[in-house]
């Protein structure tokens, strides 16, 4: 199982007290869309999520804040869902709740977890990414949700009708042209 970063603040937002969209139309090839002036926001929530690579599913929680003891709730319900003697490989990003000494305490009384720190700004090797940008485009770009709750349920349906039919990423990249991206990001940091 394949462990991603959280999805960051979603943005959740509504329309004066319409159901209309809140970005201007008309919407044309070649113009992009805006937001229109009576924009409201209504508060964010952290979607953690967890990607098995082998069949697609995804594990997720939707919190109020992205802290160490919200990071460790999540990792204790994926703990809790991964079948027992498996091994979870855990594809992290470098944000500091990760690295909290009760995180790191938390890594050591669970043998069977290894955390793997992706490089800065190398998001795109996590697999689960295609999952947080599938959920912003199929379901959260341009939706109008009229509360927080609204906002969880829909990511929470979301959840739930990709776990009914669940697809395992594939790489369609050729590894000699990962290698060489990887190579290059190398460079540039030393």
């Amino acid at each position: 199982m394949k462990k991603s970063r959280e999805a960051g603040s979603l943005l959740e937002a509504e329309r004066g007290h319409s159901s209309a969209p809140i970005h201007s139309l008309p919407l044309k090839p070649g113009k992009v869309g805006t937001m229109t002036h009576d924009y409201v926001r209504r508060g964010t929530t952290t979607l953690f999520a967890a990607l098995n690579v082998l069949d697609g599913t995804v594990i997720g929680r939707c919190m109020q804040r992205h802290r160490h003891q919200e990071f460790i709730r999540f990792l204790n319900a994926v703990e809790a869902a991964v079948p027992p003697g498996k091994v979870v490989h855990a594809i992290l990003d470098n944000y500091a709740s990760h690295k909290h000494p009760k995180v790191r305490a938390w890594l050591a009384r669970h043998p069977r977890w290894t955390f793997h720190f992706a490089p800065t700004s190398s998001s795109w090797l996590n697999a689960v990414e295609t999952f947080f940008s599938a959920l912003t485009r199929r379901r959260l770009r341009r939706g109008v949700f009229r509360s927080l709750v609204d906002l969880q349920a829909a990511i929470n349906r979301y959840l739930d009708d990709h776990n009914a039919d669940p697809k395992p990423f594939t790489w369609t990249a050729k590894p000699t042209a990962i290698l060489d991206r990887l190579n290059q990001m190398n460079a540039s940091v030393h």
